[in-house]
């Protein structure tokens, strides 16, 4: 593990930067006219209005200045809420052509008022040609296809390589859209070169983990370690498990997942970054704004505030002798009438002696039948909760035990046949509005602390999450995870761990002679 980590650090260092291809000078092209201070491009193009069920329409792309040999096809279905887009491509060379950053490319609909969306990767085989399959709810729109470091970005990248034509005779409109763009300074670093044009060489990792190496790299540079550090560890955790997940040499499709969530996570702490610098910066200039003007009001108010405690200090002592003249009345007036109610009460007391004594027997035999009405609601349950689940009692509650087979393997999702159970649990204990429902997961001892932890707790919360679906109250079930920590049985062998992967349904409340807050049972290892 440490090795990983030292080999992530060094892959962000030697990706820190860039040298372009020759095709980086044309980005200044007649098409493209970049502001060197708000970093805008002003393209214009075609979008076509398409019609909701209205058949499909075949829409041409053709490559820009950076990419002429490109060209392209969308059919553009309309379904009944949405449009779905099967876009292919043919001709398009590697992105890294443009930089050792970019690493895909990107199919993009704007609409009308500039408005970017990424609509997903285009995939290449071999060949050069490319595929990529989407839905939007747009429904006037063109498309461009972008160079970008990876497929999660947000916004488009200068690198526009392919856009679509307009259709002849279709129903379209001009969009004089100028939409913000990422620079190339986003994604690579004047300070440093790449030192190995590894990307798009190295045939035996997966694209989709270059593109998560790269998308940590770049919320690196966008100082998201400062401004979104949470996120981005978690980033830098994903990108672990999907490197782990090579070297071990898992799965094709589980290291492509794992690689493209931490790419999204990546991204996210990205944006987080830049706008909490923005923030950072916007409220630095309000605060010196407001300085002065606070300053002005404080000495002002200050001086306000002397001459009224003058004031009122006058008129405290005034009102300070009345009072003291009124308290003094109020003494005499109070002791007269408290030696009166003192002898009343006395009285009182002495006819409510005999009533009390009658009440206390009633209390009594009201108390034993309330207690032996409790035993058999709690007997009742214990059996209605054991035709479902196996359930025991103890001084806790009723506890009722999930075992994991009723969930996805290393998942917190309920299966079918747990949700069957929970619906029946939830039946039975909304006959009974005063109950309390703990719901306490477990895991065996396989794995890391955290991962356990986490997978309990998500466990125990999807189980509370049902029962709040069901129609229990939110403020009666809650949902805790206690990892690999209260072991039932040994974790040394295949039955022991099982028996450990459970969750624990703890039914508790006055009805039924239980506390809330009645001691924890003790685990196996701690009755050893």
């Amino acid at each position: 593990m440490k090795r990983l980590f030292l080999s992530i650090i060094s892959l962000a260092v030697f990706v820190a930067a860039a040298s372009f291809a020759g095709a980086h000078a044309q980005t200044a092209a007649s098409t493209n006219t970049i502001a060197p201070s708000d970093a805008t491009v002003s393209r214009t193009t075609k979008a076509m209005h398409y019609r909701l069920q209205g058949g499909t329409t075949k829409v041409d792309f053709s490559g820009t200045d950076l990419l002429r040999g490109a060209s392209g096809e969308a059919k553009v279905e309309g379904k009944k809420t949405n449009f779905e887009i099967d876009a292919k491509f043919t001709g398009v060379e590697d992105a890294t052509k443009f930089g050792l950053e970019f690493l895909t490319y990107v199919l993009w609909a704007v609409s009308p008022q500039g408005r970017p969306v990424n609509l997903g990767e285009v995939t290449l085989d071999k060949s050069g040609n490319g595929h990529v399959k989407a839905f939007t709810d747009l429904q006037t729109f063109g498309m461009i296809v972008t160079a970008e470091p990876y497929f999660a970005v947000t916004q488009p990248g200068n690198m526009v390589v392919m856009e679509s034509a307009s259709i002849s005779g279709a129903a379209t409109q001009d969009i004089e859209a100028k939409y913000e763009l990422v620079t190339r300074g986003t994604y690579s670093s004047t300070n440093a070169h790449i030192q190995d044009a590894i990307f798009g060489i190295d045939s035996k990792t997966p694209l989709e983990l270059f593109e998560a190496r790269n998308a940590v790299r770049i919320a690196h540079i966008a100082a998201a370690d400062k401004y979104a550090a949470s996120i981005l560890s978690k980033a830098g955790q994903q990108l672990m498990q999907a490197e782990d997940a090579f070297r071990q040499k898992q799965n094709k499709a589980a290291v492509e997942a794992l690689a493209k969530e931490a790419t999204e996570t990546a991204e996210e702490a990205r944006l987080m970054a830049v706008k909490q610098r923005a923030e950072q910066e916007a409220q630095a200039a309000a605060a010196a704004r407001e300085a002065k003007a606070r300053a002005d009001a404080e000495a002002e108010a200050k001086r306000r505030a002397d001459a009224e405690a003058a004031r009122l200090q006058a008129e405290q002592a005034k009102a300070e002798a009345e009072k003291a003249k009124a308290e003094a009345l109020a003494a005499a007036q109070e002791a007269a009438r408290q030696k009166e109610e003192a002898e009343k009460a006395k009285a009182e007391a002495l006819a409510q002696q005999q009533v009390l004594a009658a009440e206390a027997e009633k209390a009594k035999a009201a108390a034993a039948q309330s207690e032996s009405e409790k035993q058999e609601l709690r007997a009742r349950l214990l059996a209605q909760l054991n035709s479902i689940l196996a359930t025991r009692d103890s001084a806790r509650g009723l506890i009722a035990n999930m075992s994991d087979v009723l969930f996805r393997s290393g998942s917190f999702e309920l299966l079918p046949a747990a949700r069957e159970r929970l619906a029946k649990v939830s039946g039975i204990v909304l006959a009974y509005p005063t109950l309390h429902l703990a719901v306490e997961g477990h895991t065996d001892s396989v794995g890391s602390d955290e991962y356990n932890q986490n997978l309990s707790e998500r466990r125990a919360e999807a189980v509370r999450d049902y029962f709040v679906q069901q129609g229990i109250a939110a403020a009666s079930v809650d949902a805790r995870g206690f990892g690999k920590s209260e072991p039932i049985a040994s974790n040394n062998t295949p039955e022991g761990r099982q028996q450990n992967r459970r969750v624990e349904l703890i039914l508790s409340g006055e009805a039924i002679g239980s506390s809330l807050d009645a001691p924890t049972p003790q685990t196996a290892s701690t009755q050893k």
